[in-house]
């Protein structure tokens, strides 16, 4: 569907929602995940002005590489002291079931990670198991007593609602779909870490390493770091 068509269908239901309702019917189903929180509704109707975001990290060797840069060695020796840096970023390659550190957009270290148990393409629902692609930023990271870890992305952004609706709007996806969320980058329940080497795909959606390789990287990370996903 053209940009501009989705655009006017989007801002048509959501004044008639909020006509409807004084408001109160939009932000029910916001908070269900069928619609954006309004603060976001501006950026999703006129992302068809801007063009989508360009990836950030370069490209890692030849389309059939997935070797891991480094993974012998620790990654605070490689990066030293810079802990929560802005200037470290992460690429998750879901092709080669791979997540790379990067500081100043050249690869440190990369480690090897699974997905959701349907990976391939992207994510457009709740309950689809397909891991999001695209440009995030981390939300909050905080210990998790299930995986060690939990890297909390910012998923859904305003291009992921933008796609959302253009596959509700081309019958592709059910109306009453919300669009999920709790997305992010976490380890594995213990005994369970012959999954990662296995590339055994068996979370919701999330990107799942060893819990001894999420603790490495957790300290050099914080809120806000860039985390880029591709296909």
């Amino acid at each position: 569907m053209h940009l501009t068509a989705l655009k006017k269908k989007i801002l048509s239901l959501t004044t008639l929602l909020i006509l409807m309702g004084g408001g109160t019917a939009y932000f029910l189903l916001a908070r269900t995940g069928l619609l954006m929180p309004l603060t976001d509704l501006p950026s999703v109707i006129w992302l068809s002005f801007f063009p989508s975001e360009p990836a950030f990290h370069p490209q890692l060797g030849e389309p059939d590489d997935d070797v891991l840069l480094n993974s012998d060695t620790p990654l605070q020796q490689l990066l030293g002291a810079e802990t929560g840096e802005g200037n470290v970023t992460i690429l998750v390659e879901k092709s080669k079931y791979r997540l790379t550190i990067f500081r100043d957009r050249k690869p440190i270290k990369s480690y090897p990670v699974v997905f959701g148990g349907s990976p391939e393409g992207d994510k457009l629902r709740e309950g689809d198991q397909k891991t999001p692609e695209g440009v995030y930023f981390v939300r909050d990271l905080y210990p998790h007593v299930g995986w060690s870890k939990f890297i909390w992305l910012d998923y859904p952004r305003a291009e992921s609602w933008r796609e959302h609706f253009q596959a509700k709007f081309s019958g592709h996806l059910a109306w009453n779909a919300p669009i999920g969320g709790e997305i992010g980058i976490h380890g594995i329940p213990e005994g369970s870490e012959s999954d990662i080497e296995k590339r055994s795909n068996w979370t919701l959606g999330c990107v799942s390493l060893t819990n001894e390789d999420v603790d490495e990287i957790y300290e050099f990370i914080g809120s806000g770091t860039l985390i880029e996903i591709v296909a």
